[in-house]
């Protein structure tokens, strides 16, 4: 099994390369794009190209496609969805400094809620989720998987899915960020006790427990973050 990146559609290329634009101000937020018939020549692909790319962007809030008139360029920090995020996670030269806190200080928000209710809901499912804990000396991609695969299972053990597709709408982010986090052998081994301590409590089924230490590790968390100079 290869890691060469996959092979970009012309449409998905355009995308991506109005994504750069937008993110570097040569496409100011509230600024208009050229007309269709020469930006589709400045991105070296058709008007069909061009026009699926632009509904794309439209759909998740990057652009404002109004008929007749020029396209608007919106902020999508502001009038993005989630799947923003997943295109952020091809072009993380542009998270501004605070970006990785403020998705991690989302986690604190949800994460504690929905552990504390999978053990409530599911307290031998969530045993089970924790019988295969990675040593610490587990390679960073190899924990960051394990760490994402909890976080899921979870959310889906909660009963509530509206975590998990909040959840989905951070995987790729999640993914590449967290392996950056785990290159850290400190936090590997943060993250090991909490799996352990999570297990414990999960044991006794005491869910209020369960919401505290989610809650104190996860605050830990953009300690050690920092730590790192990512």
């Amino acid at each position: 099994m290869n890691n060469y990146p996959p092979i970009l559609k012309p449409a998905e290329l355009a995308e991506s390369r109005l994504i750069d634009a937008i993110l570097d101000g040569s496409f100011p937020f509230d600024s208009m794009l050229p007309p269709e018939r020469e930006l589709a020549t400045q991105l070296g692909v058709t008007r069909p190209t061009l026009r699926e790319a632009l509904q794309r962007m439209a759909r998740d809030g990057w652009i404002e496609i109004h008929q007749g008139k020029s396209t608007r360029v919106c902020n999508p920090w502001q009038e993005g969805n989630l799947a923003v995020l997943e295109h952020l996670a091809n072009h993380s030269e542009h998270y501004y400094p605070q970006f990785v806190e403020h998705l991690l200080t989302v986690r604190i928000l949800l994460a504690p809620a929905f552990f504390q209710a999978a053990v409530q809901n599911n307290r031998d499912s969530v045993m089970e989720l924790f019988t295969t804990i990675p040593d610490p000396e587990t390679d960073a991609r190899s924990f960051a998987a394990f760490d994402w695969n909890v976080l899921k299972k979870m959310s889906i053990l909660s009963g509530n899915p509206v975590f998990t597709l909040i959840l989905n709408g951070f995987s790729k982010m999640y993914l590449i960020l967290a392996e950056k986090y785990f290159e850290q052998a400190e936090a590997r081994i943060h993250s090991w006790g909490f799996y352990r301590d999570i297990q414990q409590a999960a044991k006794v089924a005491d869910d209020k427990r369960i919401y505290e230490i989610c809650q104190k590790v996860m605050q830990e968390s953009i300690r050690y973050w920092k730590s790192s100079g990512k």
